[in-house]
């Protein structure tokens, strides 16, 4: 006896969303959340993607990790960056008014001062919080290279000294 196809059977799912259903399926599937890579390896056998394209796919996804918590770190180096400007401009800011104040009894230059340096901050907060995404991406490229420079230097002095 031959059984015709369902309704069920026949759905048709856009990869993305038979990604996001077996994503959930797994999750539910594991009480902790978490899968040994055995287990990885069996439920990909069982939905007939081979070992070969699971590894590359975990190999990418590995990359994927990296590049994504270097951008973080840039991220929070870019952020740093501008609260430690923002420090400066108060700091010098308040001094440049106060001896504006002390000297002439009125405020004149030092507002100059401050309406300048306040719009360059101005553009540096709107950068840091707000990036243009290539620009963005070639500071964050230049940004990763000396981090892996600093780090290879690093590695060398620590084999240098023997540590």
């Amino acid at each position: 006896m031959t059984m015709s196809p369902t309704q069920d059977e026949q759905a048709i799912y856009q990869a993305e969303d038979a990604q996001a259903i077996l994503q959930i399926a797994i999750a539910r599937h594991t009480e902790e959340g978490e899968l040994t890579r055995t287990q990885l390896f069996e439920i990909a056998e069982e939905l007939g993607i081979s070992a070969g394209t699971l590894t590359e796919a975990e190999q990418q996804w590995q990359l994927q990790r990296v590049e994504s918590d270097d951008l973080e770190a840039f991220n929070q180096f870019q952020r740093q960056r501008f609260q430690s400007h923002l420090i400066r401009f108060v700091i010098v800011n308040l001094m440049l008014l106060g001896l504006n104040w002390l000297a002439d009894g009125s405020l004149s230059w030092a507002l100059y001062c401050l309406l300048f340096w306040g719009t360059a901050l101005s553009l540096h907060a709107w950068q840091t919080y707000y990036p243009n995404t290539q620009q963005h991406r070639r500071s964050f490229e230049k940004w990763r290279r000396r981090e892996q420079i600093k780090r290879s230097f690093s590695r060398f002095m620590d084999w240098l000294i023997g540590t």
